[in-house]
């Protein structure tokens, strides 16, 4: 093969190299550029995953607590009524007890004057 053909033959081989390279280049930077959308997506759904789950976690503690709470006013007020009824019941033992130490008095006194 003569010289002017081979330096042919060897410039086209490095302009088809180049432009290979320069499409993988391309290409690579395609798929980089897919890569980042990609991993977007996956963060942002992953985001709301997650703000949906921290939702949905806060709204059955509110609920809990609120179930708690209700039940600790509950419970109070069982323990109210409990309370009025002991007192109430006590409240004839109270006045006798008060009656028998009035007349009680009311005796010595009059005792320690005659």
């Amino acid at each position: 093969m003569p010289r002017p053909e081979v330096l042919e033959r060897i410039k086209v081989a490095e302009d088809e190299a180049a432009e290979i390279i320069d499409e993988a280049e391309v290409e690579r930077e395609k798929r980089i550029a897919s890569a980042e959308e990609e991993a977007e997506t996956i963060r942002e759904k992953a985001q709301q995953e997650a703000d949906e789950y921290e939702s949905k976690r806060l709204s059955e503690a509110r609920k809990e607590i609120e179930t708690e709470r209700e039940q600790i006013i509950e419970d109070g007020k069982t323990a109210r009524e409990q309370l009025i009824e002991s007192a109430e019941d006590r409240v004839d033992e109270a006045v006798e007890y008060t009656i028998n130490q009035f007349e009680q008095e009311v005796n010595d006194q009059t005792w320690t004057d005659e």
